[in-house]
């Protein structure tokens, strides 16, 4: 007998479906970070009780994205200096490495992804959409994990690249988009993989990794420093 014959796939709970939403909302931009969440407003909006929302928020939390403070509320996770350097400093490990299993696992799809993501990329360019951008940036980076083919490399990224996309849309997006440097590092990246040279992948991603930090910490002072409107 087919073991498999009466499976069925289950629906998404009410909860899991909020916390999608949520997490489009906090990765895109819409909500700011260290923001509070509404529970309330929430439910109203979402149309279902405060217990989905509590439940979606715990999910979020587990993801890294949420923070909740008892007594006080939910709030869309805060990056500092410290905990930027320590996300590049592990995506500067763990990407190298997802990149050359991908090489190895699954060339031609990883190949074809990456071409998508860099397509998407130029289109976001030219229509200045910083969103897009970032959707697209992501796609690229989370292309070597779909593919390398080793599901605890997969996991340990998943960890983190919820709050990595974040930190992409609200620190970066909007200056990369209007610059092409970002894009050439891409591009190059790409063309390096392309020919299975890694020690090149591997001192190309670092050096774009570490770009991106200086530009994160850069942003993030300058958020600091501004002037609060009355």
């Amino acid at each position: 007998m087919d073991e498999n014959r009466f499976r069925i796939e289950s629906p998404k709970s009410l909860a899991a479906r909020v916390a999608e939403r949520l997490r489009e909302a906090i990765v895109d931009g819409e909500f700011a970070l260290g923001a509070m969440i509404p529970e309330e407003t929430l439910a109203t909006q979402f149309g279902v009780s405060r217990t989905p929302v509590r439940e979606a928020l715990n999910l979020l939390q587990m993801q890294g994205l949420v923070v909740v403070r008892p007594q006080r509320g939910s709030f869309v996770f805060e990056a500092d200096a410290q905990d930027v350097a320590a996300l590049c400093e592990f995506r500067s490990v763990i990407e190298p490495r997802a990149a050359e299993l991908a090489f190895l696992h699954d060339r031609v799809g990883a190949t074809e992804a990456l071409a998508a993501a860099l397509a998407e990329l130029e289109a976001a360019r030219k229509a200045r959409d910083a969103v897009r951008y970032s959707r697209a940036d992501t796609r690229l980076h989370e292309s070597f994990f779909a593919h390398c083919g080793n599901p605890y490399l997969q996991a340990a990224y998943a960890l983190a690249g919820a709050r990595i996309a974040t930190l992409r849309t609200h620190l970066s997006a909007g200056t990369d988009v209007l610059s092409p440097a970002g894009h050439e590092q891409h591009k190059q990246l790409l063309a390096l993989f392309r020919k299975g040279d890694f020690p090149g992948f591997d001192a190309l991603m670092r050096a774009h990794v570490a770009g991106t930090r200086e530009n994160y910490v850069r942003h993030l002072n300058e958020r600091r420093t501004a002037p609060t409107r009355a």
